[in-house]
Parts: structure tokens; C-alpha cells; sequence
């Protein structure tokens, strides 16, 4: 960027929101409106069938998976929980070590039905990537965000695989924001004005 200006930015990130690639685990492409209108009723059927979702990632991520938690419950009427207590992942990092962090609370607290939302910049992370496995063993559904490089396993991990085509925090992390707020808006019933 020769001169970088705020406006530069935006220009940026609006360019990877509006690129975003959504595929399956096989690697298919998925509209976007599709795999939102797939995630909307699976997070409804999840919480009909006394489920919840279950949202995972590490800096940033963890961060917006309290902020999507929370608001998928006050807002969405979803209930949703954020696997980021620091007693929790001092205590697993600790006897088990920190790839296991949030495998171990997804084998304490999870069912099958459950859904995970899991969320990696990189796509590389061993604590989510193992996650991800423990939740699939256990009969979770599973949605994943990641970024940076397109052959990152995450990528794969889940039925709905979003790919934020960028190798920086800022816009990837913006983005996972941007995609998590507009399924929960889109669920609450928010039109676009046309």
C-alpha cells in the first residue's frame, strides 16, 4: 500500500468480506446465503433439542468468542457458550498440556448435537484443530473460520468451512466478526434495505 489511509483500509477489508469462500469439508464450494441459511437452522434445531453452540479460538478469537456467545444467547435467543474460562484453561493447560485446552472441555461439557464454531487465524492452531477432531468424534455439527494460506487444515475441519483469503490478524479477525454478526442479524430478521 503506497500510502496508507484509513479509507485504504476499509477498502481492503470490504474487498476479502466480499471474497470470502465458503466450502464444505470435501473442499465443494457453498454459496454463502446457503451455508448462513444452513448454520441459521442448525443453531435453532440445536437449541429446540436442548443443544448449544459452542464458539473456540485463541487471542483475538477468544475474545470474539465470548462477544458471539453471549450475544447469540441475549440476542439470538440461542443458547451458546465461549470455552475460554481462565481457571478452566490454566487448569487443562496445566495437567494435560495447551493442545488440549479445548479438547477436553468439549469431552467434559459437550453432547452430540452440539455445534462448534471454531476459530483460527492461521488455521494451524493444535489446540483447535484437536478440538475439532474431539468434537466430530463426539457427534458435533462443525463450523470453522480460518485464514491466512488456503491449504490451512481448518479449512477442512467442519461441514461449513469459512476461508478469509488474507495473511493479516486484523482483516481476518475483522472478518470472522463481520460473518458471525451477520448470520445472528440475518437470524433475528434483518433485511437489507433494497
Amino acid at each position: 500500500m503506497k500510502n496508507p489511509s484509513l479509507p485504504g483500509y476499509f477498502q481492503q477489508l470490504h474487498h476479502h468480506l466480499m471474497t470470502v469462500q465458503v466450502q464444505d469439508g470435501a473442499g465443494k464450494d457453498i454459496p454463502t446465503t446457503q451455508a448462513v441459511e444452513r448454520i441459521i437452522v442448525q443453531c435453532r434445531d440445536a437449541h429446540e433439542a436442548g443443544n448449544k453452540v459452542v464458539f473456540i479460538g485463541n487471542g483475538g478469537c477468544a475474545g470474539l468468542a465470548a462477544h458471539m456467545a453471549i450475544d447469540f444467547t441475549k440476542n439470538g435467543g440461542i443458547r451458546a457458550m465461549a470455552m475460554n474460562d481462565a481457571s478452566a484453561l490454566t487448569c487443562l493447560g496445566n495437567d494435560f498440556g495447551y493442545e488440549f485446552i479445548f479438547s477436553k472441555q468439549i469431552e467434559y461439557l459437550g453432547k452430540a448435537g452440539d455445534i462448534l464454531i471454531a476459530m483460527s487465524a492461521s488455521g494451524r492452531s493444535a489446540n483447535i484443530l484437536g478440538a475439532v477432531e474431539t468434537a466430530r468424534t463426539m457427534g458435533f455439527n462443525i463450523i470453522t473460520l480460518s485464514g491466512f494460506t488456503p491449504d490451512n487444515p481448518l479449512r477442512r475441519g467442519g461441514e461449513i468451512n469459512f476461508y478469509m483469503d488474507s495473511p493479516e490478524f486484523g482483516f481476518v479477525e475483522t472478518g470472522y466478526q463481520a460473518i458471525l454478526h451477520g448470520i445472528l442479524d440475518i437470524a433475528m430478521g434483518w433485511r437489507a434495505k433494497e
